[in-house]
């Protein structure tokens, strides 16, 4: 199974807790990524999400000049470049999460996606268990 290193994407955009949801948004599209790590003087504190705009800001009428530290998500989960990607897969699983921020240290070098773990996953291994399982009929 192949490390994170080899598989997270990068560059990191950053966003300070205190800018508006409009700035992130206009971040996201100008960087053609769907999130942003949120900051409090250079220290990790959150990440912000094209889904949590729509969800946070835009589904519940809020003002698009909410600063992100309203609408990001806090509890955050991490990896780091030298662990497995089972290991990206499992923490995916158990906190029902899309997206994991990669540390150094208190430094984020990356992010890994559900769509990666699904893409550098051993496709043989799981197409043995889908066609071990039970049948529905």
């Amino acid at each position: 199974m192949p490390q994170i290193s080899e598989v997270m994407v990068g560059p990191v955009i950053t966003i300070d807790q205190d800018e508006p949801a409009l700035n992130a948004a206009e971040m996201m599209r100008d960087n053609d990524t769907g999130d942003v790590v949120v900051t409090n003087d250079g220290r990790l504190v959150g990440i912000l999400t094209d889904r949590d705009i729509t969800v946070r800001v835009v589904a519940e009428g809020r003002d698009p000049e909410t600063a992100v530290r309203e609408i990001c998500s806090g509890d955050l989960v991490t990896v780091s470049p030298d662990d497995d990607l089972k290991r990206a897969a499992d923490l995916m699983s158990e906190n029902a999460i899309r997206r994991l921020p990669v540390c150094e240290g208190s430094q984020v070098v990356g992010f890994i996606s559900l769509g990666d773990v699904a893409l550098h996953s051993d496709a043989e291994a799981t197409l043995t268990d889908i066609s071990s399982a039970p049948s529905n009929n």
